[in-house]
């Protein structure tokens, strides 16, 4: 779902099936070079989107964007390689709820 913060009201959603994609997949670094590089890169969502609808934006409010936050650039950094791992391992292989993570976290099981 998309909201428009600024300008004409709308809301757009996007209703599809995704998938996960993780780095040690076959097509990642293929679908990774097109965005920007982080260490903190969990995962790719690859959604086939099989439905576009929009509709008024009326009840989405005003909002100005200030800027960037750098905060979880900070924290993988100061985290490193192996610490972002250890993180993933720990945090990772299970969902909030419950259900199955990042399969390169189930070193962790």
């Amino acid at each position: 779902m998309f909201c428009a913060f600024s300008g004409p009201p709308n809301i757009v959603r996007l209703h599809g099936t995704g998938r996960v994609v993780e780095p040690g997949a076959d097509e990642f670094p293929h679908l990774a070079a097109q965005f920007p590089n982080y260490e903190s890169t969990r995962a790719i969502i690859v959604v086939e989107v099989t439905r576009i609808a929009n509709s008024c934006g009326f009840g989405v409010p005003l909002m100005q964007y200030e800027g960037d936050r750098d905060h979880s650039f900070a924290w993988a950094k100061k985290k490193g390689p192996q610490g972002l791992a250890a993180y993933k391992r720990e945090k990772n292989w299970r969902s909030i709820d419950g259900l199955p993570g990042l399969t390169e976290s189930k070193l962790a099981e």
